[in-house]
This record gives structure tokens, sequence and C-alpha cells, in this order.
């Protein structure tokens, strides 16, 4: 979601010379985890697919996917959102190979060609027991001695997205906040 909305944000800036809107900015955070949010609970609470990485993560849906948000969103006269979804989709499918390719693991494309290749990992402890065994680690790494460089600069983006989110009138929240705000009142 961070590296999404960064990514939007100064291209919405850069080509309109605006902040994202409340819509776009809502269906970047809905798309940039929508792979995980399909295939993670099918995964390792249902055994649906054999990894975390199933529809959700395979372009052979997300291309359809998106094309059919960008035109409901271009009928609807917002096409910002359809963007901002089909960006933030993109950039999560890019998220789960190129760090790999970049460590020089080689590029782990298989994990977004659903069904024609799959990736098997085992997952014996249900949907919430595997949450909790990535958040243990994590706590475990950062709780284990000096930051790690990968740590650094998670840490860094989130702080640069926390700043331009706030820069640009924090859009997603700022609106339902002050529609409330006004209902009570009157």
């Amino acid at each position: 979601m961070i590296v999404s909305y960064l990514t939007f944000s100064v291209g919405v800036h850069v080509v309109s010379r605006r902040p994202p809107t409340a819509f776009e900015a809502s269906a970047l955070a809905l798309a940039s985890v929508s792979p995980d949010l399909i295939d993670k609970p099918l995964a390792w609470q249902f055994g649906v697919f054999p990894s975390g990485y199933g529809a959700g993560h395979s372009v052979f849906f997300a291309v359809p996917l998106t094309w059919f948000v960008l035109i409901v969103s271009a009928v609807l006269r917002r096409p910002g959102v359809g963007v901002a979804f089909g960006a933030a989709y993109g950039i999560h499918l890019a998220g789960d190979v190129v760090p790999d390719l970049l460590a020089g693991d080689g590029l782990p494309i298989e994990r977004v060609l659903w069904p024609v290749f799959t990736v098997e990992t085992t997952y014996e402890e249900g949907f919430a027991g595997t949450l909790l065994g990535y958040l243990a680690d994590a706590l475990d790494d950062l709780l284990s001695g000096p930051p790690s460089a990968s740590f650094l600069v998670v840490l860094g983006l989130t702080a640069t997205c926390a700043v331009l989110w706030l820069y640009d009138g924090m859009p997603g929240v700022r609106e339902p906040v002050t529609w409330g705000w006004r209902r009570l009142r009157d």
C-alpha cells in the first residue's frame, strides 16, 4: 500500500497537479491488498491454493479485473479511480517478484502466473496461525539486534508516505471524518 500510494500520489501531482481524491485513495488501498485478501485466506485456511500465490496474484485474473474497473470508472466519470486501482494492483504483483530479482535470487515469475504455474507451500497453522507466525518472525527480527537495511528502507518509505498523505490532505479519511463532524454539528 505504501509504495502504491507514493507512486500514484507523485504521478497525480506531476500529471494533474493535484493530490489523489478520496475515491482514488480508497481504490488504491483496496487494490494494493486485494491479491493477499483473496489468496492468503483461501490458501492458509481453506487449502484452495497450494500457497498464498493463486488467482488473486495471477496476471490472468489481474488484467481482466483491471480492465473491468477501468471501464466502470470511465462510465462513472471517475477514470482516476480505475487508474489508481490498476496501478496499485500491478504494483502489488511487481512487489511480489522484483525484490527477489534485486536480491539476486532470480525472478519468481511463477508467483503471478497461476494456473500455468503454482507455488507449493505448506500451511499447517491455518490463517490466524500463519499470520501470527509471520508477525512473530518480524518482531523477533526487529528485537534481535540493530535494524536491518530492509527494515530501515521500509521505515523510511512509511514515514515518507505518511508525510505525503498528510500533505495531500489525508484523502480517504478526511472526507468521512468531515461528513461525520458536520452531522454532529447539525
